[in-house]
């Protein structure tokens, strides 16, 4: 077997340009994700959703993006990466003004759906257009740390830009933002971007498109469900469905000859373990912004500036811990680094669980740790999920890595955050009796605005109790978080046993692929 080596040309200004161009949908999927954080009490007294339907307008956009990214992925191969990404500018740019003028809480739903679908078509292309623009390792590793960088950072940056405009302006202003970043990405995207396609793609697969819905979709229904109303006859009939898809997702793509998603990847022992800490690390983090917005605005009783501000420290550590990660994984192994990383990700959320009274301080420290330890756990386990792979499944890579992390920030909303509704509404039944079922005591912003109406000595002692119940609830969620992100470390321990040091110009073996044919040396992505 022969292995060829082709010559690697440095990214000139041109390059470079074009990663400040890709960055942009990279910020618009990430910051999405969670700039509703500190709209949320707002949005409650606005529309006057139940506490179910608060979780679906949070992250029925993220539950759209997991289930579509591969989908789109593969369609991007076919019709063309930069033509996807435009198409799916313009469209994010039509539902975001869809969610802006929203004046229910369906329709918001509804809106925040159409964000997850045409973002879905965003966020797949971004990655492979970065592999195909800068060819030399050098140059490679620095725009994926960017990436990565923009990606968890986005997160963070998305509840204090909410906060920002929450702060000033209506709740609607915080789809308003996607537009002006859309206008500038557009005629830059078709200027600066290069075409890219797939040589030899495989079929559309409608089927597998709707297996891997049918397998999302419910499951994420039966636990709000079982959150809300408990475990039922619905509550089974969904998670049967959820499976079943599963399944029959699972078997679909073994027979496939070109799968919409290669599930034989997984065998690979160093990537699953790298796709699972993703998905927990960022589980915690997506209960974690859910209930902290919350319980900074309306238990702490910041306004929605000074709740963002709280958040700007743990936001620059974050971005700072990944580009930090470059140097440090190249003298300590992966299986010591990642799990310490997570480590200071469950110290973060065990200040919260742990707390008896939280404080604006504690919330700022956790935060902190937090994010040192989700950006530079994020960064290493990007490079290991791509690196563990041969060169030409990469983006079948990526594409796995971008759903684990929306699908984890999906669960994180409905099993973190369906956990602190659940304690919050038996807790506050259990203080003030059965009048706590009624729909002014869905959410904490709605119990609030209830007292405040109700007045005098009752309005106090309804207040009291449902910030009393919300706090408890919190608590519970963020010892999950902490239980979830442990399991990531004890994971990342073993499963990364194999993965070797990533030193600086160095490049993992030639692989050879079943049917004969020689592959390019693939050098890792941080060196």
């Amino acid at each position: 077997m022969s292995t060829t080596q082709t010559p690697q040309l440095r990214a000139g200004r041109r390059e470079w340009a074009g990663l400040a161009v890709l960055m942009i949908p990279v910020l618009l999927i990430s910051i999405d994700n969670t700039v509703l954080g500190f709209a949320i009490p707002a949005i409650s007294t606005g529309l006057h959703p139940t506490g179910t339907q608060l979780l679906w307008i949070v992250d029925i956009y993220a539950l759209m993006l997991a289930g579509l990214l591969v989908a789109m992925g593969s369609i991007g191969d076919r019709v063309g990466r930069r033509k996807l990404l435009i198409i799916g500018a313009a469209g994010f740019g039509l539902a975001s003004l869809l969610a802006a003028f929203s004046s229910s809480a369906e329709m918001l739903i509804i809106a925040r759906a159409l964000l997850g679908f045409f973002g879905a078509t965003l966020m797949p292309s971004t990655l492979s257009l970065i592999r195909n623009i800068f060819l030399h390792e050098k140059d490679r590793r620095v725009a994926i740390a960017t990436w990565a960088a923009m990606f968890s950072g986005g997160a963070a940056l998305g509840p204090i830009v909410g906060g920002f405009l929450i702060e000033h302006f209506h709740w609607s202003s915080i789809f308003f933002i996607n537009l002006p970043l859309i206008a500038l990405f557009l005629p830059a995207a078709m200027l600066l971007l290069p075409e890219s396609r797939d040589p030899n793609p495989g079929r559309i697969d409608p089927f597998s498109i709707a297996l891997s819905m049918l397998m999302l979709t419910p499951l994420v229904f039966a636990i709000k469900h079982g959150m809300a109303d408990g475990v039922d006859l619905l509550f089974w009939a969904s998670l049967a469905v959820a499976i079943a898809s599963g399944a029959g997702f699972v078997a679909r793509q073994l027979a496939m000859p070109t799968p919409m998603l290669d599930v034989r990847l997984f065998t690979n022992r160093v990537f699953s373990s790298a796709v699972a800490s993703n998905l927990l690390s960022v589980m915690g983090l997506a209960g974690f912004l859910y209930f902290g917005t919350q319980l900074l605005q309306l238990v702490l009783g910041l306004s929605p500036i000074e709740a963002a501000l709280v958040l700007v420290p743990g936001l620059i550590t974050s971005i700072a811990a990944g580009y930090l990660a470059v140097p440090i994984i190249a003298r300590f192994e992966p299986r010591v680094v990642v799990p310490c990383a997570l480590l200071l990700n469950a110290t973060g959320m065990g200040i919260v669980a742990f707390t008896p009274e939280h404080s604006v301080a504690g919330m700022l420290l956790a935060f902190l740790i937090l994010g040192i330890g989700l950006g530079t756990a994020e960064v290493i386990t990007n490079d290991l999920i791509l690196g563990a792979v041969p060169a030409n499944k990469a983006g079948a890579a990526s594409a796995i890595s971008e759903t684990a992390y929306e699908f984890g920030s999906v669960m994180g909303t409905a099993v973190l955050g369906g956990l602190s509704t659940f304690v919050y509404g038996s807790t506050l039944t259990s203080t003030i009796g059965d009048t706590a079922g009624g729909s002014e005591f869905e959410t904490l912003g709605s119990a609030l605005e209830h007292a405040a109406e109700v007045g005098g000595a009752t309005g106090d002692r309804i207040a009291e109790a449902a910030v009393s119940a919300f706090d408890l609830g919190v608590q519970w969620a963020a010892g999950a978080a902490v239980v979830l992100v442990l399991i990531a470390a004890v994971l990342t321990t073993f499963g990364l046993k194999g993965a070797g040091r990533l030193l600086p110009g160095s490049q993992s073996k030639p692989t050879e692929e079943a049917d004969g044919h020689d592959v390019k040396t693939q050098g890792s992505v941080l060196g």
